[in-house]
């Protein structure tokens, strides 16, 4: 299962369930956010990785600068387009 796909679905669980979704909202104060935000997705089995959902965000953004005026130097600026964690939880909200 790729990133997208699991995001997706754990979005709709967390949407489904109060607590759940509290408890990935609450990452956000962890000294470690990604890696318990990663281990909550694992818990409700949808493995999910740092290093994955990192390069995800840096690849997807890598995309879309590229896109953008060619990629060059010109390309404006995409605020937290490579940030699928922050991404995620904003949904949640």
């Amino acid at each position: 299962m790729d990133i997208p796909e699991t995001l997706e679905l754990l979005r709709k669980k967390a949407l489904k369930d109060d607590g759940l979704r509290k408890r990935l909202l609450a990452t956000r104060n962890s000294k470690t956010p990604l890696a318990d935000f990663c281990k909550i997705s694992t818990e409700q089995g949808l493995p999910m990785y740092e290093m994955d959902l990192l390069e995800y965000g840096e690849s997807s953004y890598a995309a879309m600068r590229r896109s953008t005026n060619g990629g060059g130097e010109n390309s404006p600026l995409l605020q937290y387009e490579d940030d699928y964690y922050e991404l995620f939880l904003s949904e949640l909200e």
